[in-house]
């Protein structure tokens, strides 16, 4: 099919960006809420999908840990937190 293979190698690329964004050294996770109620999981997103604007979509995690007999089902969103770059002209000894 015309395009496929521009199409797949764009797909690699995106990929590449996001192993590079959220690398181990470049940040952490930081959970924002955890539950184990789908639906009190739902109405926190869909409240800060309408109120928080400062939320950057792109880096944010959600997992959903499957829980067995033992362990229940738990909801969790993370948001990456980049590491802080230290400024060259500041002292780092401070």
């Amino acid at each position: 099919m015309p395009g496929q293979r521009k199409r797949r190698r764009h797909q690699q690329d995106e990929v590449q960006r996001a192993a590079a964004r959220f690398a181990r050294d470049a940040g952490r996770w930081e959970v924002l809420f955890e539950t184990q109620d789908e639906a009190e999981w739902h109405a926190h997103i869909r409240r800060l999908r309408a109120s928080d604007t400062q939320i950057d979509w792109t880096s944010v995690r959600v997992d959903r840990l499957c829980g067995r007999l033992t362990q229940p089902t738990m909801f969790r969103l993370s948001l990456f937190v980049p590491n802080a770059m230290l400024d060259p002209g500041q002292d780092s000894s401070t």
